[in-house]
C-alpha cells in the first residue's frame, strides 16, 4: 500500500515538475479563504505545530522557531499539522475549490478525493479529502519541512535524532513497509521510506485516522 501511495505522489509531482527547470516562478495572488470552523482538536495541536515542542533543526532553519505554517500562503518552506498554507486540516473541498486553490481532483472510495493544488504549492503537495474534508497533506519533495526541521532525503537515524522521544519508527501490519511517526494531538506527521534507495521518500501529515490508520491497516480502496 505504501509503494503505491508513493509511486502516486512521485508521479504527479514528475509531470508537474517537467516544466524547464529554469523557468520563473509566476508569484499567483492566492485569495484569503475562511474554510470553516477549526476541526475538533486544534486547540491541541496548534502549540506542537508552530514549532514548540523542540528547537527548529538548525541544520534547516538556522535554529530559529520555525512559526506556524499557514500564515502566508506564498511560504512553501513548512509543513505541519496544522496543514500548509491555505491548505488547513479540516478546509472544505467546496470551499478550496470555489477560491481557486484546486487544480485536479480524483475520487476514490470511502468518500476520499485526492486532489491537486494551484498556486505556489502546485506540484510541491497532495490533499487527500474525506467527507469533504482535508484529513491529509502529503509531498515527495524538500522542502517542505516539518516545523522541526525533518523532511523527505533524510534518513530515520536523523529523524531519530531531530525528534528524541517524540518520536517512533512503525511497521504497517503487513511487515513491508517502515515509516517513522511522530504524534501531536490527535494529528500525526507521518515520514515513510522510498522505494528505491534508503532513507525518507515521503512526508506526510494530518488526522491520525487517517494517516496513520492507512498506513498501518492500508485504505479501503
Amino acid at each position: 500500500m505504501h509503494r503505491l501511495a508513493y509511486v502516486a505522489v512521485a508521479t504527479v509531482l514528475a509531470l508537474v515538475e517537467a516544466a524547464p527547470a529554469n523557468a520563473a516562478p509566476v508569484a499567483l495572488p492566492i485569495p484569503s479563504v475562511v474554510v470553516g470552523h477549526p476541526p475538533a482538536g486544534t486547540a491541541d495541536v496548534k502549540a506542537d505545530a508552530v514549532g514548540t515542542t523542540g528547537a527548529a533543526h538548525p541544520g534547516r532553519f538556522g535554529g530559529r522557531s520555525a512559526g506556524p505554517v499557514g500564515v502566508t500562503s506564498a511560504d512553501t518552506q513548512l509543513l505541519s499539522v496544522l496543514g500548509a498554507g491555505p491548505f488547513r486540516i479540516g478546509a472544505r473541498l467546496d470551499r478550496l475549490t470555489a477560491a481557486g486553490l484546486i487544480d485536479w481532483s480524483v475520487a476514490t472510495c470511502d468518500g476520499v478525493v485526492r486532489t491537486g493544488v494551484t498556486g505556489p504549492w502546485a506540484g510541491v503537495i497532495l490533499l487527500a479529502f474525506r467527507h469533504g474534508r482535508l484529513v491529509e497533506v502529503s509531498t515527495a519533495t524538500a522542502p517542505p519541512y516539518s516545523p522541526a526541521g525533518a523532511g523527505v532525503g533524510m534518513n530515520f537515524t536523523e529523524l531519530e535524532t531531530i525528534y528524541g522521544p517524540r518520536g517512533e519508527l512503525i511497521r504497517n501490519d503487513t511487515g513491508t513497509a517502515s515509516g517513522y511517526l511522530v504524534r501531536v494531538g490527535p494529528r500525526v506527521e507521518l515520514f515513510t521510506g522510498h522505494p528505491i534507495r534508503p532513507g525518507v521518500g515521503a512526508f506526510q501529515v494530518g488526522t491520525a485516522a487517517f494517516v496513520e490508520r492507512g498506513f498501518r491497516h492500508g485504505g479501503s480502496c
